[in-house]
């Protein structure tokens, strides 16, 4: 059975289902009120570990009642939290979310109180006793130090890293991945327009890498370190109930297809299937267990 290691955020998750989203100084009732664990990395771990993977988290916890509430859902899907770092102040990362009934689209105020995971802490872990490392790309600094670290190995880890949102520097994680997955928010921060111009714009500083982009109900695309081009339409439940995840499931579904050998084109199917089916359920549970693939 693989086994993965990702690297980056686990949150508290309060989700509001509203009628609509309200005006400014507006007053109006929510339909469901939901609290659970997010976190872009925590996410893509629980829908790998329905799909048969072996998953460990490294990130920070806080050792109150609310991380408590994150552990013991990790727990309940099998992941391994021995390398992540509990302090004992602090309050651990919460996003308030507000969930449109209608259109099943989201909006999310993040709120975090904790230093991020640290070079140091990432130092005492055994990297070859994985079979794939994934990172969220947002403690630059820190993240290339790590992947520094990967490479330095005397054997060949495979590693992911999600490219959410410009941050300083980020760039520099670039080079030191075997796959970068982009998300619609970067591209579109970045200036472009469709996933495939994003791709062909950062392949100067990743020449080695394959590359993928999903762009919400337009589908995704990938880029290869051949230069091939592949492109698949976006899977459209038969209701859009909660995009919450969906870029964090789309991302373990590549990570699998790599693990399970499957080739570009099928992967970035496999990723827009898996992702349409999030957007057509509230949560995660059950994403994945029924493997046609």
């Amino acid at each position: 059975m693989a086994k993965v290691l990702g690297i980056g955020n686990a949150t508290l998750d309060i989700i509001h289902v509203v009628d609509r989203y309200p005006n400014e100084n507006e007053e109006i009732r929510c339909q469901q009120r939901f609290v659970r664990r997010g976190g872009n990395t925590a996410n893509t771990l629980v829908v790998l570990s329905q799909l048969g993977i072996t998953c460990s988290w490294a990130g920070v916890l806080v050792n109150n009642a609310e991380g408590q509430i994150i552990l013991d859902d990790l727990r309940r899907y099998g992941i391994d939290t021995a390398p992540c770092r509990c302090l004992d102040s602090g309050s651990v990362p919460v996003s308030s979310v507000l969930l449109s009934a209608h259109t099943g689209s989201r909006s999310i105020i993040h709120y975090r109180d904790l230093p991020e995971y640290a070079f140091r802490d990432f130092e005492s872990i055994e990297l070859n006793a994985f079979d794939w490392l994934h990172f969220e790309g947002r403690n630059v600094v820190e993240t290339c130090c790590m992947l520094d670290r990967l490479h330095a190995g005397p054997v060949a880890v495979p590693c992911s890293i999600e490219i959410e949102k410009p941050r300083d520097g980020i760039e520099t994680l670039f080079p030191r991945a075997d796959v970068l997955l982009f998300s619609r928010e970067y591209g579109l921060a970045m200036g472009f327009s469709d996933p495939l111009s994003l791709l062909g714009s950062v392949r100067e500083y990743c020449p080695r890498a394959d590359l993928f982009c999903s762009w919400g109900d337009a589908g995704a695309a990938a880029l290869d370190s051949l230069g091939n081009v592949y492109e698949s339409a976006a899977f459209i439940p038969a209701a859009v109930v909660d995009t919450l995840g969906a870029g964090d499931t789309f991302n373990a579904a590549v990570i699998s297809g790599y693990l399970d050998g499957l080739d570009t084109r099928a992967t970035l199917a496999l990723a827009c299937r898996l992702a349409g089916q999030k957007c057509g359920q509230h949560g995660f549970d059950g994403l994945g267990l029924t493997r046609s693939w």
